[in-house]
């Protein structure tokens, strides 16, 4: 099972094993409160996509697209996530962007649901 959650909510033992998949630290929040297992920043988008991206839901859909292009490039990183799948019966993925609908966890999900 996979389950979605931003970096910032309270930790739970329920979440299984957590993977940060930001290139970026997010701010305010220190190491011991994220309680990591893994930080996979290799996955997140490239710098020049994240700033081209800027959050900005008109650009949603062409961002997905060009994300994925990225993924299918990024092997190593995207086996790394899914042997992390396969290994435990629960992996949460953390994002810390505030935007819960348009945020690259969301297409990297995707990418591990199909």
């Amino acid at each position: 099972m996979i389950i979605l959650r931003r970096v910032y909510e309270p930790y739970s033992k329920k979440d299984g094993y957590r993977v940060l998949v930001d290139r970026l630290w997010p701010r305010g929040l220190t190491k011991e409160k994220a309680r990591l297992d893994l930080w996979l920043k290799e996955i997140a988008p490239s710098t020049e996509l994240r700033k081209w991206f800027n959050h900005d839901t008109k650009k949603w859909s062409e961002f997905k697209k060009k994300y994925r292009v990225e993924l299918k490039e990024n092997k190593e990183a995207v086996l790394i996530l899914r042997q992390a799948v396969k290994k435990y019966p629960i992996v949460t993925i953390l994002y810390g962007a505030r935007d819960e609908a348009h945020n690259e966890a969301i297409v990297i999900v995707e990418m591990l649901n199909k």
